[in-house]
């Protein structure tokens, strides 16, 4: 348990450019430095520092130009775009308002292009401190946005000498429950904590969190460890992009596989789809068929044991091409709507109309 923290602002860093030893720079601002304190560094000073600056023009339609391929640049998939506004996700893998490029606190001829290996930044200056006698734990911050909440906050792009989660999964609580999810983002929590003292306008890019146990350490895994991977990442689009998306799935959605038949003694017949699946394709499309076309469904081969596929069969009342045009089009709609619902679909066609067998 902590007795609590003390966030100190660094003053008097002052401009930092291309080649500056950062690790001197601060110390020589906070000689009262001391073993355990974890520094928040605002990625801007790094990216200085590292060289990351790349130069525009001043003003003028150039230079939204020059700053537009500079985005393209950085960026390894566009999350979401609203009018000038452009959510990315960063070849670091971190996703964020224009890759994080920056025109604030720098000179109007020059952008700020974010760290290139953040971690590896945060070691670098951990070890300069350490050449130096003292065993910190270094966080590198930048602001970022957050979805479904209004405001911005800090954020750790990278971290050494300190670890980035705290993991209660195992413990208990005072009612004695288990803890199964509770993993903290620690060096996130400490970025946050470290922008208050910092300030947007004051020129301070370096605060210092004094108390947090466990700073200093040897070998530990940088912020990247945050990072989602996209088979857990729920949002990898924006709202009007995945809606986008759908679309062109739907419109090149593949023929599943034919259900195959139970043979021989003993064998097991195919398994039903969840009929709520096909309820719920059904009812989504229920308003947007065509007037003559007709949805009728068929039982499983033993309702009583819930096994055998399910079928749809789509039929029309009108005659001539201009319906089967229609017929087609529903049937499309129909296996659309059940892909939605996790299902894909078998279609035949025969003199009757259109059969769809889902598939589980």
């Amino acid at each position: 348990m902590m007795d609590g923290l003390e966030i100190l602002p660094v003053r008097g860093i002052g401009d930092v450019t291309a080649g500056d030893d950062l690790a001197e720079t601060i110390l020589h601002a906070a000689p009262w430095l001391r073993d355990g304190d974890v520094l928040v560094v605002t990625s801007k000073i790094v990216s200085k520092a590292e060289g990351r600056l790349v130069e525009v023009p001043a003003d003028g339609p150039e230079r939204e130009v020059a700053r537009e391929q500079i985005l393209a640049d950085e960026t390894a998939r566009v999350v979401a775009r609203r009018g000038p506004t452009a959510i990315v996700q960063t070849h670091h893998g971190f996703v964020m308002a224009s890759a994080g490029i920056d025109a604030s606190n720098v000179d109007k001829t020059h952008l700020v292009l974010l760290p290139r290996d953040p971690d590896a930044s945060a070691q670098a200056l951990r070890d300069g401190f350490l050449a130096r006698g003292l065993h910190v734990g270094v966080i590198v911050s930048d602001t970022t946005g957050r979805a479904w909440r209004n405001g911005l906050t800090d954020v750790a792009l990278g971290s050494a000498g300190i670890e980035p989660v705290r993991d209660h999964r195992g413990e208990i609580d005072p009612y004695g429950n288990e803890l199964q999810l509770t993993q903290m983002a620690v060096v996130d929590e400490l970025a946050g904590a470290g922008e208050l003292v910092k300030g947007k306008r004051d020129r301070v890019p370096v605060a210092v969190v004094r108390g947090y146990p466990g700073a200093g350490l040897a070998d530990t895994p940088g912020a990247r460890l945050l990072l989602r991977d996209a088979a857990s990442d729920m949002f990898s689009l924006g709202t009007a992009e995945a809606r986008a998306a759908g679309l062109r799935e739907a419109a090149t959605l593949p023929e599943a596989a034919p259900v195959p038949a139970a043979s021989g003694p003993g064998a097991s017949p195919p398994a039903a789809t969840d009929p709520a699946r096909i309820e719920r394709a059904l009812a989504t499309v229920a308003d947007h068929l065509a007037s003559d076309t007709t949805p009728t469904t068929a039982a499983p081969a033993d309702p009583a044991a819930g096994t055998g596929p399910v079928v749809i069969r789509l039929t029309t009342s009108g005659t001539g091409p201009a319906a089967w045009v229609r017929l087609g089009a529903d049937a499309h709609r129909l296996r659309a709507a059940l892909a939605a619902e996790g299902t894909a679909a078998r279609v035949t066609v025969d003199d009757e109309g259109v059969l769809i067998v889902p598939v589980p």
